[in-house]
């Protein structure tokens, strides 16, 4: 249906940009067409729409701009409902007390404003824009809002095509299906939601009775959604077409990767499915393009750890290992050093699976075992190259430890992660994948465990009153001590959960000569640590906790969720 133009004619003829005779050509396609007097205008070639828009601003003194550059508070989204948004082509941009500023593509009639002032209960102020731009503006701000139950209420086209004819016959029915509007709001939904919260992965868990989704906020998963089972190969078929996945092979795990362009920033989605007795499972890890390295001294470290850490940096050859469970934050770390070290006169390669985060001035190499191209390979390459310094993303083989201690012994300066749950054992593992023990002791200069904490969130964080004096000895603390510890009570902020952002905790120990020997005399693993921790060589992860909580950055609860026992 195609509206009025308000006076349009009128500002034509006054503003002399087209001639008379165009003006009756126009008007008399408009009766022909049924089209609007701007479409025929921009048709026939007369005016541009930004021309058009140029005119109508100047005639009328309303602003004309692009509400795709305006940061919206998606507050006022629901202001006006998105039927009534379509009909007159309008989309608010921001409120300030009781005047609502919108963007129209055409101005308003007066009746039109009066009844658009009357249902929101708003003032309206008008500024022109694009048609193509106010309407694609509806079309992301309000698949943001619109709930889920909304969307699938009374949705008949969510009913699964079912087939037993030939596979491209199945296929074809799951692409369709995935490409269904409903399905299409749901993952958009999803992934924006995510995104909104901070989540670090989205996963998306079939059980027999619908499609379960979760999101890992700060290094814990939340129940977010329960979807019906009628979407529930809509969705996986849509995020496997994203991804660049074969639609068709539901019982073999399959990786892939996709991105968008949404919140005025790139995100990177890293995908994984897996095989389970209710369908295909998927975690999808999210990665922000747009987010820099963090700074090393921004990481949160406390002093000791960190002035070891910066002190083994500054060697010329050597090994680092980082070391702890996924998630924990090492790869952050690794990429915080080379952003450090990373200057013109030094040759830094990377190898890693996958390359997560792109810096300018690193070689970075991502590997693919599927060709034959593992980090062992990589690694034998690498050392031609002349570098200075080289990352592994992690060390799984004998053979790539092998290389990486070699090489930090003719000269490389070698970090990279391995999987242990304290510094300490480190030096066992990489002696199990049958590396000798001197050549563990001569190439090891630190060796680092991390973990992530949450932190206590600071709008609603207050004092514990009481503690327990059974925990307080299990810390090894009297309890006659004036101790104060902290808790997030819950708000808004961060969602009632009480905390809000993480911190690392950091254990790092030093591979002196004293360290090194030994070692090499094979003296037991828990009486090197013994000893270093009480000659003060050694501060856990436990204690550097501790530290935390009672610097108010964290709780109790949060050090011994994350720590192991020392």
């Amino acid at each position: 249906m195609t509206r009025p133009n308000i006076n349009l004619i009128k500002i034509l003829i006054d503003s002399q940009n087209i001639t008379a005779e165009e003006l009756e050509m126009s008007l008399s396609l408009q009766k022909k067409t049924g089209k609007g007097l701007k479409e025929v205008l921009i048709e026939n070639n007369l005016l541009t729409e930004d021309e058009i828009l140029s005119i109508i601003s100047e005639y009328l003194f309303i602003p004309f701009l692009d509400p795709s550059k305006f940061k919206i508070d998606i507050g006022i989204i629901n202001l006006i409902p998105e039927d009534m948004t379509r009909k007159f082509c309008i989309f608010p941009l921001y409120k300030a007390g009781d005047i609502l500023l919108i963007a129209v593509s055409e101005p308003l009639d007066i009746l039109t404003l009066d009844n658009l002032r009357l249902s929101i209960g708003c003032e309206i102020k008008q500024v022109l824009a694009k048609e193509k731009i106010i309407l694609n503006s509806i079309t992301t701000y309000y698949a943001q809002i619109q709930t889920l139950p909304e969307i699938l209420e009374g949705e008949e086209s969510l009913q699964i095509v079912k087939t037993k004819v030939a596979e491209d016959v199945e296929s074809l029915a799951l692409i369709e299906e995935s490409q269904k509007q409903p399905i299409v709001k749901i993952v958009n939904l999803v992934l924006n939601e995510a995104i909104e919260k901070r989540s670090s992965d989205i996963h998306l868990e079939p059980a027999e009775e619908g499609l379960r989704v979760r999101y890992r906020i700060d290094g814990i998963l939340y129940d977010m959604h329960s979807l019906p089972k009628k979407s529930l190969r809509g969705i996986l078929a849509r995020i496997k077409i994203l991804s660049n996945l074969d639609i068709t092979k539901f019982y073999i795990p399959q990786d892939g990767r996709f991105h968008i362009y949404t919140q005025n920033k790139e995100i990177d989605f890293r995908v994984s499915s897996l095989p389970t007795i209710f369908g295909e499972k998927f975690v999808l890890r999210i990665l922000d393009k747009a987010s820099t390295v963090v700074k090393l001294e921004e990481l949160g470290f406390s002093k000791q750890p960190q002035s070891l850490l910066m002190e083994a940096i500054a060697k010329e050859h050597g090994m680092i290992l980082m070391t702890g469970p996924t998630g924990s934050g090492k790869s952050t770390t690794l990429y915080s050093i080379l952003n450090k070290l990373n200057t013109v006169n030094r040759h830094i390669v990377t190898v890693e699976d996958p390359v997560e985060y792109q810096i300018e001035g690193l070689t970075q190499i991502q590997i693919k075992p599927d060709i034959g191209f593992s980090f062992a390979v990589a690694l034998r390459a690498i050392l031609r190259q002349s570098p200075d310094t080289i990352m592994i993303g992690e060390i799984r083989d004998t053979e790539t430890a092998d290389i990486a201690i070699k090489a930090s012994l003719i000269g490389q300066l070698i970090f990279s992660t391995l999987h242990t749950n304290d510094a300490i054992s480190a030096f066992a593992r990489l002696v199990d994948m049958g590396i000798e023990r001197y050549l563990v002791a001569s190439s090891l200069i630190l060796i680092c465990a991390q973990r992530l904490c949450r932190k206590i969130c600071p709008h609603c964080k207050e004092p514990v009153k009481t503690f327990p004096k059974d925990v307080l000895k299990d810390l090894g603390l009297e309890s006659d001590e004036k101790l104060q510890f902290y808790y997030g009570k819950g708000c808004e902020e961060c969602s009632q959960t009480g905390y809000k952002g993480r911190t690392a905790l950091l254990e790092a120990l030093k591979v002196d000569q004293y360290i090194k020997s030994m070692v090499i005399k094979e003296t037991p693993l828990e009486q090197i640590k013994e000893l270093a921790i009480k000659e003060g060589r050694l501060i856990t992860l436990r204690n550097d906790g501790l530290n935390k909580a009672l610097a108010g950055e964290t709780s109790i609860e949060e050090i011994y969720r994350v720590t192991a026992r020392d």
